[in-house]
């Protein structure tokens, strides 16, 4: 769908340069999604894997960060593989609703209610990002958590919409249950994409 150099904005690596490329396509639906232009994968031009990565590689940036929609509806071997030959680090952020591919060196599996998680990516998740949107999320958040490794970095974000809602719910929650950290969407407050 679109591919730009920036600044990692959420999650553990925040505040990272890196590389990002948005794949089109994304059946997990939801309801407040904020690139939901992303989910009709024919709406966006085909690229060829070796394109896509000379592109991340004239950037310069040292990680790349494939996202969408939901990138694991597509085999992703080939463009992490190129990615690693060229010695990018890979990120993929995902639902976790898909069987995982690809070679990746940070997997962050954000859960959705809509289209619920695999086992095998919730224990592949080196963080999981729970988004909040109301207070039900936390007991989400936390069925989720237990699935993942005692390695795995647990997030929660507020929902850009809800922030100032929610976001003092996620402070009360964090300092109750200091296992998880707060993660919020820095780039929309340094305005980049």
């Amino acid at each position: 769908m679109e591919h730009f150099y920036t600044i990692q904005g959420e999650g553990f690596h925040q505040g990272n340069a890196a590389y990002f490329v948005r794949l089109g396509g994304c059946d997990v639906g939801c309801t407040w999604c904020d690139v939901k232009e992303s989910w009709l994968a024919e709406k966006h031009p085909l690229w060829k894997v070796e394109e896509i990565v000379d592109e991340v590689v004239k950037s310069g940036a040292p990680i790349c960060v494939i996202t969408g929609g939901e990138p694991l509806t597509y085999n992703l071997d080939q463009l992490t593989h190129l990615l690693h030959s060229n010695n990018i680090r890979t990120h993929v952020e995902t639902s976790g609703a898909y069987p995982m591919s690809g070679e990746w060196d940070w997997i962050c599996v954000s859960p959705k209610r809509f289209k619920l998680p695999l086992d095998e990516c919730l224990k592949l998740a080196n963080e999981l990002k729970a988004i909040v949107f109301h207070r039900n999320d936390f007991r989400f958040a936390e069925e989720n958590a237990v699935k993942v490794s005692s390695e795995c970095r647990l997030f929660l974000q507020p929902e850009w919409s809800k922030e100032k809602e929610v976001l003092p719910l996620i402070v009360h929650y964090v300092k109750q249950n200091p296992k998880w950290q707060i993660s919020v969407q820095i780039h929309k407050y340094i305005n980049v994409p």
